[in-house]
């Protein structure tokens, strides 16, 4: 059996609104807590048309207050963009609200390209302050101490569950360090995926939180009835990292019959390397893929990402990979 959950980028489809995407999102939830997913995440990404989860910490609680058993949590909230209080305070809030459901995955990059950083009014150098940032945040979530001066109401004492997440061996070396969760972005960012497996689990040291190394891998998952339909659906996905490539990133784009009339061949190449951790295909296919992808990097659960056009299709995908995952 392997442990699975999910990643929604919460995507605005061409023609549709943010709106929309929301509603979708809350129903996706609801459909992953009946087909047994572990946890359900959002990211925080900014100036960006073709996602819809900007203000994470909303989300999350609009997700929450809709589903019962599922953890829902931030996959991740991008911590230079924050004050650690904020963080703390947003989230034992959640945590007050929904016990024991909330999951908080802490990035360092800032989830926008360089105008966004600005309308932000960050300074990138706060990236470099990410290991005191979180060290910070986890502080503020420990229990209150006498004299503390500086408090989180509500979040001091909460504990909520932390993650490094990470695309590079930064993350891993950090996670190992502080005895915290690592989930790896191999969804798009494959290089460093096996070295830093490696760095964490040898670098790791217990901590109150987690006595031994857990990991997650991202991993873009598309399933339907055959393996033909399922890279037609998968066009979609291509599309997206296309644009992303050309600099034009945008709604979410219906797939097409022929992908190779859409890119370069320079293109194809670089995008096909950003999706190498795909598994694309019929159930069985699914299920084939994702036990070689655990067996090879010894993930101790899989964060599925199924940027899929058609909703009615996405969330066939997602059953049909809970059930293979089974």
């Amino acid at each position: 059996m392997i442990s699975v959950s999910i990643l929604d980028l919460v995507p605005v489809t061409q023609g549709s609104t943010p709106r929309e995407a929301l509603r979708k999102s809350l129903d996706l939830a609801q459909h992953a807590e009946r087909f047994g997913y572990r946890r359900y995440w959002v990211a925080e990404h900014h100036n960006m048309t073709g996602i819809a989860s900007a203000a994470t910490a909303v989300v999350i609680g609009y997700l929450a207050g809709g589903t019962s058993t599922i953890r829902i949590g931030a996959g991740g909230i991008m911590l230079p963009n924050h004050a650690p209080l904020v963080v703390a305070e947003q989230f034992g809030t959640l945590e007050s609200l929904y016990p024991g459901r909330i999951d908080l995955g802490l990035g360092r990059a800032p989830g926008t390209d360089q105008q966004g950083l600005r309308a932000l009014r960050r300074d990138p150098a706060r990236a470099d302050e990410f290991p005191e940032d979180v060290q910070e945040l986890q502080a503020l979530l420990a229990p209150v101490q006498p004299g503390q001066a500086i408090q989180a109401v509500p979040g001091g004492g909460l504990k909520v569950p932390l993650w490094i997440l990470g695309s590079s061996t930064f993350g891993a070396q950090l996670a190992g360090h502080l005895g915290l969760p690592f989930a790896f972005a191999s969804h798009f960012a494959p290089d460093a995926l096996m070295d830093a497996l490696a760095i964490y689990r040898t670098r790791f040291q217990p901590s109150t939180q987690l006595e031994k190394p857990y990991v997650m891998i991202g991993v873009n998952v598309v399933a339907a009835d055959t393996d033909k339909e399922a890279r037609y659906l998968f066009s979609t996905t291509q599309q997206a990292f296309t644009n992303l490539a050309r600099g034009r990133p945008g709604p979410q784009q219906p797939p097409i019959d022929d992908i190779e009339q859409y890119w370069s061949p320079s293109e194809k190449l670089r995008a096909s390397h950003m999706l190498a951790y795909s598994v694309v295909g019929s159930a069985e296919t699914v299920g084939d893929g994702m036990r070689r992808l655990v067996a090879a990097t010894r993930a101790d659960e899989v964060m599925v990402v199924s940027n899929i056009y058609d909703y009615t299709k996405r969330v066939r995908s997602y059953e049909s990979v809970a059930a293979a995952a089974a």
